[in-house]
């Protein structure tokens, strides 16, 4: 299957210098070991510094996502194995043992976070007095503040990074009961919320309150404040075990669409949920994203979610909530457009990794312009790219046009390659596949590049240099494992190797395993600036600063050039646009993800009338294989075809129904017009020559 996602990633700048002590400069009174009494409130460069700090955070919202943090209860927990009580009281920590907290900060920064937490949540009168620490509120709350921002400094510096391109949210979290008189919440917060204020926090986060009334009042303790910085509201479901029947926000004094226009009345600048289950938290989102507050752009959305929720996966009820999930959510999030993405109990820097990792395969590089100087020859046109292959042939010609998915092997297991070898005789054979695209890498697992499986195969199959490939083999190229060097230098290696045709996807993220060593992503590029790289450089006969690749009479590389799309995109709109920019920039073709609803394919009636398009089609190994695959983002599965799967009780009946069902929208593609047919059989290949005779004949 296709992984791609295309858009700026955010860079860091360079520090523009010393930046350990970054921390005393951004708040307005910050910790000072020899000096616990809070700087004035006048108008001082210091406070300047603050204020330009807080639109920054403002600011890099508007431009897109921030991720925070995760969890610093449940991984306070963890490092410490002692809940928070007398002689161990979790944010009394900040004060007396600053280094665990410094250093739960850090792995957070070492993971990808931009935005930190402070370890402030019950650090009010009400929270603090039973555990006998009512005199220390104010020291508690900024010393809470300093000790992120001395992880932020120290971060900085060792990264070469900016400080001011990372933030502090000050956390607020409920104490007081439900019908608490407002007299009693401006109380019991007002001393917490004007030290965190003073400590110069980026903002103030009121999290985990099912209260509205509650969540308000302390909003408006926080506008109140000269300079104040902007407020994030986020708000929970009541599932304690005093309420086990509570089912969303029924019963609660809110729901989405009060909870927006309320906190817009109230100047609230961001609106989100957090300790709540990753499914109800995307139901919070999928309604309060079309509220007019989100819509007009007066207020942002966050989201941070539980690493939690059991669900029933097979005969198990499991916690799928792993990791590499709370990553593919986040991008699920970004896409949606939540602004702030961050992880609430039991999200720990592990996940905080996938997560970074995700949104970065979201925010792929563009990689800058393209650079043609003069002795650039014109792009190569439909007359060389028909020499590549009878499927380059028949996309230059017209004609209908079938290429069928294959995965290289990952490991080194002789029976394993020889199948797959085989399955290429077997099309060649059959004659109603025209290309064989071999996958690059595919979902982020550590597979045989496709030029090796390609030229491997030619080997095993006897093929001399030049001679014609029984099907065309095109490998997928993605932009996630090379720098811009290292991308040009396998693109002429390919090249050289007689493959000129390629599918260019910007990739999924490496994944983790426990016993897998951490692989980065490198992302200098997304898919539509390497198109653009490869039609206007390499296919005009100069390398990728312009320089030209020979002086022999013709340097041109002459790749058929082809990339994805996904019709079941969360942002439609901008997955258009995006395809837009990549015909402009070269592509020959458009592959799309699996697509069982027709109607997401005339969003493409336009497109199609400049691009050869081949809407992909799944084969479904059966109902559990059905339900898998809708788990999968980008893919969407009517209840249609969950009801004819679930007709049969035998396993191989639903098989067989699953074929018949791509049997069917291959006659329906070929009968609309569309360019060509991408196959994808990710269960097993055994049947793809079955279902290509009967959808093709």
């Amino acid at each position: 299957m296709l992984g791609f996602s295309d858009m700026t990633l955010y860079s860091h700048g360079r520090r523009p210098g010393p930046g350990r002590q970054y921390y005393r400069l951004i708040g307005r009174s910050a910790i000072k070991p020899e000096d616990s009494e809070p700087d004035q409130p006048d108008s001082t460069p210091t406070q300047d510094c603050y204020r330009e700090q807080m639109g920054k955070f403002l600011d890099a919202l508007r431009d897109g996502h921030v991720l925070a943090d995760g969890a610093m209860g449940s991984y306070l927990f963890e490092l410490t194995g002692r809940l928070s009580e007398q002689n161990h009281v979790y944010e009394a920590f900040n004060i007396d043992r600053p280094e665990i907290v410094r250093r739960v900060h850090t792995e957070y920064l070492q993971a990808g976070a931009r935005c930190l937490t402070a370890n402030t949540f019950g650090a009010n009168e009400e929270y603090l007095r039973p555990l006998g620490e009512t005199g220390r509120i104010d020291a508690i709350n900024r010393a809470g503040v300093e000790a992120a921002r001395q992880a932020i400094a120290s971060h900085a510096a060792d990264t070469e990074t900016d400080a001011t391109e990372y933030f502090v949210m000050g956390s607020v979290g409920p104490i007081l009961p439900a019908g608490a008189t407002s007299e009693t919440v401006r109380a019991n917060y007002g001393p917490q919320v004007a030290a965190l204020v003073a400590a110069g926090v980026d903002a103030i986060l009121l999290e985990t309150f099912t209260s509205l009334e509650q969540a308000v009042t302390i909003a408006d303790l926080v506008t109140k404040i000269p300079d104040s910085p902007p407020v994030v509201m986020q708000m929970t479901l009541d599932e304690s075990p005093e309420n086990p029947d509570a089912a969303g926000w029924d019963g609660l004094d809110w729901n989405p669409e009060s909870l927006l226009a309320s906190a817009d009345a109230h100047g609230v600048a961001v609106v989100g949920v957090n300790c709540l289950a990753p499914w109800d938290a995307t139901a919070f989102l999928d309604i309060a994203l079309e509220t007019e507050p989100v819509r007009a752009g007066r207020v942002h959305i966050s989201a941070m979610p539980n690493a939690g929720g059991f669900r029933r996966i097979g005969q198990r009820f499991m916690n799928h909530v792993n990791p590499e999930f709370m990553g593919r959510l986040s991008r699920t999030y970004a896409q949606k457009g939540v602004g702030l993405i961050g992880g609430c109990c039991e999200v720990h820097p592990r996940h905080l990794v996938e997560m970074s990792s995700y949104l970065r395969s979201e925010t792929a590089g563009s990689g800058g312009g393209v650079a043609v100087a003069s002795p650039a020859l014109p792009p190569i046109g439909d007359a060389e790219k028909r020499l590549n292959g009878p499927f380059s042939r028949k996309l230059m010609d017209g004609d209908f046009a079938v290429s069928v998915e294959l995965l290289p092997p990952r490991g080194t297991a002789p029976r394993t390659l020889q199948s797959k070898i085989d399955f290429i005789v077997e099309m060649a054979e059959l004659g109603l596949a025209d290309a064989i695209d071999i996958t690059d890498g595919s979902r982020g697992i550590p597979l045989m590049l496709p030029g090796d499986f390609i030229s491997l195969a030619r080997a095993r199959l006897g093929l001399a240099e030049g001679d014609a490939d029984p099907v065309e083999l095109i490998p997928h190229f993605t932009t996630r494992d090379s720098n811009l060097m290292g991308l040009q230098a396998r693109l002429i290696g390919l090249h050289a190797r007689g493959i000129h045709n390629l599918v260019i996807i910007t990739g999924d993220p490496p994944k983790m395993s426990p016993t897998y060593p951490r692989s980065s992503a490198v992302f200098d590029l997304d898919s539509t600036a390497l198109i653009s790289h490869i039609h206007h450089n390499l296919n005009a006969g100069v390398d990728f600063g312009g320089a030209p690749l020979g002086r022999h009479k013709d340097p041109r590389t002459r790749f058929t050039i082809g990339t994805g799309f996904e019709p079941e995109a969360l942002n439609k709109k901008r997955e258009l646009e995006r395809l837009k920019v990549k015909i402009d920039a070269g592509a020959d073709y458009i592959f799309t993800q699996p697509v069982f609803r027709p109607e997401a394919l005339s969003q493409l009636d336009t497109a199609r009338q400049n691009v050869a398009i081949l809407p992909g089609v799944m084969l479904l190994a059966g109902l559990d294989h059905a339900r898998r695959m809708a788990d999968a983002p980008g893919i969407v599965i009517p209840d249609a075809v969950f009801e004819r799967l679930g007709r049969f009780d035998d396993p191989e009946d639903q098989a067989k129904e699953g074929r018949e069902l791509v049997a069917e929208q291959l006659r329906q593609v070929k009968s609309d017009g569309w360019a060509g047919a991408y196959v994808m059989a990710t269960a097993s290949h055994e049947h793809i020559g079955d279902v290509l005779q009967a959808g093709l004949t």
